[in-house]
């Protein structure tokens, strides 16, 4: 009879039992060995304490640095300001003629031109023929005063002998005075003529630079027509705004320094102050006279930033690699005797070259990273090397 269907399968099983519980007991060995030498997550050796092997990796420093310190000099104090450049002065050169056509053009936008240089000309032909109208009643007039002034002379001498009645010596008299007259008013309409002859030359009125050309050739003048415009005397000014709190550190005579979009920097003077405050801003003009040199790089209309020199006063610096810019704030990491940097926060103010003004947060002889100071954090371990020689020239 076979066994029942019960015992088998407790049967089979038994061997597969005794194989697991075989292979745990090795693993466990094995795993208990290593823990014997090497206790499991910390990587020490069994009964070696883990603070010294810490210790050693902290300690390894995070950057090779070079050290500075504040140094105390005597800067300039300035007042910061912005606005636009602007010419002094402009002069709109019309043409004084009407209806007549313009032949020719003989300057651009920005050529430099002197008082009375021809700026353009204007068709001469008809004023000319006035002109040359003008001349011969001119000579006529005269000839007829010859006339006049010799029968008057002879009508005189005859008067005086008897020969002649008063009443025709006056009617000489007369004609003489009338050939006079004629004569002088024809030379007023010569020197009318004349003038309207050189009015058609456009002339210069100062030397400056053109600013704008509208005069084109073959266009028709027209009474008040503006032809051109000149920066009289290429004199520029920076018209700076202030606060009115401002206005009152400033004076006229003041050297401010101009710094043009391109870059340049531009010296000019304080000519004056604005005698307004404007009542919506709350603001002031203030003029600065441009130095007015071909090489001067400013041009009207651009829009500038300045400063304002308003003395001179100690402060202590560092160079702007010591400064880090993090979150809106200013920070400089000082080393303790440790050679462990600490962060430190300080306030910053003027920036003369390559050196920044610290305000606050910062001993005198504290000792500061020079370069690299962006790499670090708080507390880290930093080599201390001494700086590089200057080479000499």
């Amino acid at each position: 009879m076979n066994p029942p269907p019960a015992y088998t399968p407790r049967r089979r099983r038994l061997p597969w039992v005794l194989a697991g519980a075989a292979l745990l007991a090795v693993i466990g060995g094995v795993l208990w060995s290593q823990a014997q030498r090497t206790p499991a997550g910390t990587g020490q050796a069994a009964g070696t304490p883990a603070a010294p092997a810490k210790a050693e990796a902290s300690a390894r420093p995070a950057l090779t640095v070079t050290l500075t310190q504040p140094q105390r000099e005597d800067w300039p104090r300035a007042l910061a300001a912005q606005g636009n450049i602007a010419a002094w002065q402009e002069a709109a050169v019309a043409a004084e003629l009407s209806g007549f056509r313009v032949v020719e053009v003989l300057v651009n936008v920005g050529d430099r031109v002197r008082k009375g240089q021809t700026l353009a000309r204007i068709s001469a032909e008809a004023i000319g023929a006035d002109v040359a109208q003008a001349r011969a009643a001119v000579a006529e007039a005269d000839a007829v005063l010859i006339e006049a002034r010799a029968n008057a002379a002879r009508s005189r001498d005859l008067a005086a002998k008897g020969f002649v009645s008063p009443q025709a010596a006056t009617q000489t008299a007369t004609l003489e005075q009338t050939a006079a007259a004629r004569l002088a008013a024809a030379r007023a309409r010569l020197q009318s003529e004349e003038v309207r002859l050189a009015q058609t030359r456009v002339l210069a009125p100062d030397d400056g630079t053109v600013s704008a050309r509208m005069a084109a050739v073959g266009s028709l003048t027209q009474p008040g027509q503006e032809l051109f415009r000149l920066i009289r005397g290429n004199r520029l000014e920076w018209r700076a705004e202030v606060t009115a709190a401002e206005l009152a550190r400033i004076a006229p005579g003041m050297t401010a320094v101009v710094r043009l979009p391109g870059g340049a920097d531009v010296k000019g003077q304080v000519r004056m102050l604005a005698p307004t405050v404007d009542p919506q801003t709350r603001n002031a003009l203030v003029y600065v006279d441009l130095p007015a040199t071909e090489s001067n790089p400013a041009r009207a209309g651009m829009f500038a930033r300045g400063e304002f020199e308003l003395g001179r006063a100690s402060a202590l610096s560092l160079p702007q690699t010591a400064v880090v810019q993090r979150e809106g704030f200013a920070y400089t990491f000082r080393v303790d005797g440790n050679n462990r940097v600490i962060e430190t926060k300080i306030g910053v103010g003027r920036r003369v070259g390559d050196r920044i003004e610290v305000t606050d947060g910062l001993a005198p002889d504290a000792r500061v990273v020079a370069t690299g100071a962006g790499f670090l954090a708080d507390g880290d371990a930093v080599r201390v090397v001494p700086p590089a020689p200057v080479a000499a020239r």
